[in-house]
């Protein structure tokens, strides 16, 4: 497929017909896209949203961009006029973005869930293609714009790069190989700290040129919760214990530490996400294996990789906002997608609250100080009443809730008004009759 996708590309550029990309965001991640796109043959960014102008141009600026390269734009004229100019529109409201004949798909970059949810919705009623780098907004919707992409004819798909698409990769090599799913996740990142706050984050924040409460998103575990999820939910691998295990398990260990307690691991079943916390995994991801079959298993032993039952797959890194281009580029030249929700959810991102929570608290945003993400089935999360994550903001405490209680909708009132929220209810509507929970073992390649 790589190969293909490099000639395809190549051909719209000999042919001046390139994949035309309309970006939400022009943050840390959407910068890299810019630049991303830029070194690119057979794709361009031919409008951009923005909040601020300025955010555009500096980011046009670190890509070795001219100024004069780019536009600002008010209306869709304006926005067709930029483009038979060969230059990129600016724009602030992402409706001229999801509604131009100028684009092809749309790449939402602003981590924000109720924009994901808006923006892909838009999108996908304009006919355009999705490739959702909101990863907040799938966990939480992702049933539904699926279905609304199969409706509406397009594609919609996580961004490739990300730590679940990267895994899926190895998952989609390991099921076509016939070999059952053990585990599969991610090594963290950052140290794992429940109850961070921005305000301890500010300095390393600013070092690593990144926004304090993104990247409390990444220390307090929700990031990872999202991720992990994301994975459950497009293959039917279910989180063994809420919040998983999250062992200090390094690479060569991994097998035997994600495997079943019966074979002195710590898992209750086969068919689960995880991640490991140990040094020298992240940034990669892995797939842990069962190769019963002696034969695959002597040769397994020749190829120097253990003995067996379980063998761990690995991919070393991903390369985040800098893969996503090709999400688009497949979407449009193949219709196809990296990675994409099943149609029934498996699992969910359950909310707790990080500190104790009053009546009358109205939460902020993801990665702030008042809630943090929990992986948990979708069974758990009914019994629960658990509220979804990507809903938390904006929402109202109504009974007083204790550092590290679950919020759920009879502790906490969410903001009717998010189009998140409203899209969760039509999803929750047309789950209704639908068994919250799948095998662990079930997972189809070809989605």
């Amino acid at each position: 497929m790589s190969d293909d996708l490099a000639a395809a590309l190549a051909l719209r550029g000999e042919t001046e017909n390139p994949v035309r990309v309309g970006l939400i965001g022009a943050g840390e991640m959407g910068t890299d896209i810019v630049t991303q796109i830029s070194l690119m043959k057979g794709i361009e960014i031919s409008v951009l949203s923005v909040l601020s102008a300025e955010h555009a141009f500096r980011a046009i600026e670190i890509a070795g961009l001219c100024a004069d390269s780019a536009v600002v734009c008010e209306t869709d004229r304006a926005v067709a006029m930029a483009a038979e100019s060969g230059r990129m529109a600016i724009v602030e409201d992402p409706e001229l973005v999801c509604g131009s004949d100028c684009v092809d798909a749309v790449i939402d970059a602003t981590g924000n869930p109720n924009v994901g949810a808006t923006v892909a919705m838009q999108a996908m009623k304009n006919g355009k293609h999705v490739v959702m780098m909101n990863v907040e907004a799938d966990v939480t919707i992702g049933a539904y714009l699926r279905r609304q992409a199969d409706r509406a004819g397009v594609v919609y798909t996580l961004g490739a790069g990300d730590e679940p698409s990267s895994a899926m990769e190895l998952i989609n090599f390991v099921t076509a190989l016939g070999y059952p799913i053990v585990a599969a996740g991610k090594g963290k990142n950052n140290p794992l700290i429940f109850d961070a706050t921005p305000d301890a984050y500010e300095e390393e924040a600013r070092r690593r040129n990144m926004n304090p409460r993104m990247l409390v998103e990444f220390v307090d575990g929700s990031k990872t919760m999202i991720e992990m999820t994301a994975i459950a939910n497009a293959t039917g691998l279910l989180p063994d214990k809420p919040g998983m295990h999250g062992p200090n398990a390094p690479l060569d260990s991994l097998h035997h530490v994600l495997c079943p307690v019966e074979d002195g691991g710590l898992l209750s079943q086969k068919g689960v996400v995880d991640f490991t916390v140990a040094k020298g995994v992240a940034p990669g991801v892995f797939v842990i294996a069962e190769l019963s079959h002696p034969r695959l298993r002597e040769r397994m032993r020749d190829l120097k990789l253990g003995p067996g039952p379980y063998y761990t797959f690995f991919r070393p890194y991903h390369l985040t906002s800098l893969e996503v281009p090709l999400s688009a580029a497949s979407a449009v030249l193949f219709g196809t997608s990296h990675m994409r929700p099943l149609e029934t959810p498996v699992a969910e991102t359950a909310t707790l609250a990080k500190c104790d929570l009053p009546v009358g608290t109205t939460l902020g945003a993801i990665g702030e100080t008042f809630y943090r993400g929990w992986a948990i089935t979708r069974e758990d999360s009914m019994k629960r009443k658990a509220i979804p994550l990507g809903l938390a903001q904006g929402a109202i405490i109504t009974q007083s809730v204790k550092a590290g209680d679950y919020l759920t909708h009879e502790n906490c009132r969410v903001d009717e008004d998010l189009k998140i929220v409203q899209l969760r209810r039509l999803q929750d509507k047309l789950l209704d009759n639908i068994a919250p929970r799948l095998p662990p073992t079930i997972y189809t390649a070809a989605q």
